[in-house]
């Protein structure tokens, strides 16, 4: 650092406006020279109360800070890619999860349908014999209730026929046959 403000030193002196101006150079009459002189001042000054080394500090500490924070946004990035990531595979498997649901659901729905297709198959069948069970309950009354009516029907026709055709003698007859078939039948 010394060996730069060396050389910028040397080559103010060497400078065209101090080498331009009139008359003898180291007057105090001669503005350059004043300028040269307060110029050099000010430069010690500053190397005197160390500013070269305060300004190069405060540059590294700013040039430090600015790699913190460079390294603090890249860990951040970093960690938002990891975090990214994660999310991205939380909702691949959340993904593949529903579709195994909604598979499933399919499934349990169609063995649903099917279920009650059979139960329905099977309703009907029982209704189909409980019917037919009616129906042929239904006949056997009736042919029995016609049965009774005709056997009713014809014990009647029976009745009056026999009351037209049997005479009283005929009647007594029949009332001891009657009589004696109940008695060896008895005993």
């Amino acid at each position: 650092m010394r060996n730069i403000f060396a050389s910028a030193t040397a080559l103010t002196l060497l400078a065209s406006p101090a080498l331009a101006a009139k008359g003898p150079f180291l007057s105090l009459a001669n503005t350059d020279f004043i300028v040269l002189v307060a110029f050099i001042l000010f430069v010690g000054v500053l190397f005197y109360f160390k500013v070269p080394g305060m300004l190069s500090r405060m540059l590294d500490d700013r040039a430090s800070g600015i790699q913190s924070e460079i390294d603090e946004a890249r860990a951040l990035r970093e960690e938002s890619q990891t975090l990214l990531a994660s999310y991205e595979r939380k909702q691949k498997e959340v993904q593949a999860q529903a579709d195994k649901i909604v598979a499933q659901a399919k499934t349990d729905a169609e063995a649903a349908a099917e279920q009650a297709r059979a139960d329905l198959a099977r309703s009907i069948e029982r209704r189909v014999a409980a019917a037919e069970d009616q129906i042929a309950s239904a006949e056997a009354g009736a042919v029995k209730e016609v049965r009774d009516t005709a056997a009713t029907m014809a014990v009647q026709v029976a009745r009056e026929v026999i009351a037209k055709q049997m005479t009283a003698a005929d009647g007594n007859k029949l009332i001891d046959a009657a009589i004696a078939e109940v008695d060896t039948r008895l005993h």
